[in-house]
């Protein structure tokens, strides 16, 4: 985790303190089930949950441990039994470190999901004020690049809330998906630990039990939810990109806010830059990488291997911190977005009509005309429009083989700017609900 682009709630799910607490529920857990089953004494479980329930764990006595035993989790149980005493060997009884460990990580996904699907509601709230805003507020459209038709610019945005809903509907689905607990002892058999136990561990954490387990939860449940996570971060990447190409001095129509005292360049100081949709570009690279090594984790050797967990204790934390941080920064950069209605204006206006060049085709294929000859007529006027020979509407009027065809009303209705935009409330309606 890099805390300069780390926010404090998602990074706290990741701390060692957070983590050893959670062991210990999961350890508590289980030996209350287990005291309920009449596998331990009761007084032994009490004992646990309250010592260890009032203990302030300590890490560096942790880490002391784990230097000579090279066991993360024996050195857990080792400072657990400092804390609670003789009945410290009732902890674990029946489990193996995969237990606590796979149980942890799906608590600490679940967690982190609420967080990032908190993230993108408030990401909807910010675009859906806005598309509203500008819900008839007229752009051109592009493709490859280039003018295409108008559109408008609530329609562009309309489009990141859909997305971003169809996002909000996959972390759900993927956190339901790995909140999953397994406590079945070595290989999955539940050989020396009831099922119940499991059960109880898992109703009480919040997760539901792993149907079938190895020794390990299936590491494809991790690779589905690290690959949602990259597919969130490409829909931040989209919208941050949109945003990059209307900041460009040529086209002008948006920009990030820039605030007061805020510098451009150390060079020039007239600059004012995409930074953060920059950045949002770079994190959303970073987040789509950690997908493919939750993949390469799914096939461990029979039962179980660890090449899946050095992998995980990078990737859990880094890919949720990092998502979690590019979408409050993407929904700061919605919310204080600066739109140029006057560029969108000018853009609109700049090849004087050409846009309506479609128009002019379907007027002329309703009119009789067949469509490749009304192309020709259309396009050599186009053509001439873009080697400056003229403004398109001027030319179409001027083009003898056109007028023949379109009455005056036919034409006038062809260059009808209310055309491209009538059907935004309906569009708006599929998607945005007021």
């Amino acid at each position: 985790m890099i805390p300069r682009y780390s926010r404090p709630e998602m990074a706290n799910i990741w701390s060692p303190e957070t983590k050893f607490r959670i062991w210990f529920e999961i350890e508590s857990h289980a030996a209350d089930a287990m005291a309920e089953l009449g596998a331990i004494p009761a007084e032994a479980a009490r004992n646990i949950r309250e010592r260890g329930g009032a203990a302030t764990f300590d890490v560096d006595r942790i880490d002391e441990i784990e230097r000579e035993t090279r066991h993360d989790v024996i050195a857990f149980l080792t400072h657990l039994a400092e804390i609670v005493g003789p009945d410290a060997r009732f902890v674990h009884q029946g489990m193996t470190s995969s237990d606590v460990l796979d149980t942890t990580l799906a608590v600490q996904l679940a967690r982190a999901s609420d967080l990032l699907i908190s993230d993108v509601e408030a990401l909807l709230a910010a675009i859906k004020r806005r598309a509203i805003e500008h819900k008839f507020t007229p752009t051109i459209g592009r493709s490859h690049g280039i003018h295409a038709e108008p559109t408008t610019f609530g329609l562009k945005l309309a489009q990141a809330y859909a997305e971003f809903s169809r996002c909000h509907t996959r972390l759900v689905a993927a956190r339901a998906e790995v909140a999953t607990c397994a406590i079945s002892g070595a290989v999955g058999t539940f050989a020396h630990i009831d099922p119940r136990v499991e059960a109880h561990v898992a109703a009480q954490m919040g997760l539901t039990v792993e149907p079938i387990s190895t020794q390990v939860i299936p590491r494809d449940r991790h690779a589905a939810y690290f690959a949602t996570l990259g597919v969130v971060a490409s829909c931040v990447e989209r919208l941050a990109t949109e945003i990059r190409h209307l900041q460009r001095t040529e086209v002008g129509e948006a920009e990030e806010a820039f605030g007061k005292g805020q510098k451009g360049s150390s060079a020039m100081p007239h600059k004012k830059n995409p930074v953060l949709t920059e950045n949002l570009t770079g994190l959303a690279r970073m987040v789509r990488a950690y997908a493919m090594p939750a993949m390469e984790n799914v096939a461990l050797w029979h039962e179980r291997d660890i090449s899946h967990s050095s992998v995980e204790r990078m990737i859990g934390p880094d890919a949720t911190v990092t998502l979690d941080f590019a979408l409050s920064r993407l929904t700061g950069v919605v919310d204080g977005l600066v739109v140029k209605t006057d560029r969108m204006a000018a853009n609109l206006a700049q090849l004087g009509g050409l846009f309506h060049s479609q128009q002019v085709l379907l007027a002329l294929t309703v009119a009789g005309v067949a469509r490749e000859e009304a192309y020709r007529w259309v396009q050599r006027n186009a053509m001439r429009a873009h080697a400056g020979e003229g403004v398109f509407r001027d030319l179409v009027e001027a083009d003898e083989d056109i007028v023949r065809t379109l009455t005056p009303e036919a034409l006038a209705s062809a260059f009808d700017d209310k055309a491209h935009t009538r059907h935004v409330e309906t569009i708006f309606e599929r998607v945005i609900k007021n």
